[in-house]
């Protein structure tokens, strides 16, 4: 069963990802959110983390590999960078 859930894919057929100033070299950063222990109807405020790509050269995130809930957000922080 498993076998069957493989795919073949040739990378060669496949395209890179690019950062806005062209960099395709990132390494992995994680993003922490507080959400409201209100909001979660538990005794203490939770903490979310959030897997994200970083341009090794510029430090700026992969926006594109955002949650889209949070990617306006996060453009304003790039900005800073």
């Amino acid at each position: 069963m498993q076998d069957q859930m493989k795919m073949q894919v040739d990378i060669t057929q496949s395209t890179p990802i690019k950062s806005e100033n062209g960099n395709q070299v990132f390494q992995e950063a994680v993003i922490l959110r507080k959400i409201s222990k209100f909001l979660t109807g538990t005794s203490e405020d939770a903490v979310v983390p959030i897997p994200v790509f970083v341009d090794v050269k510029t430090g700026k995130i992969l926006i594109e590999m955002l949650p889209k809930e949070l990617r306006a957000e996060y453009e304003e922080y790039n900005k800073t960078v």
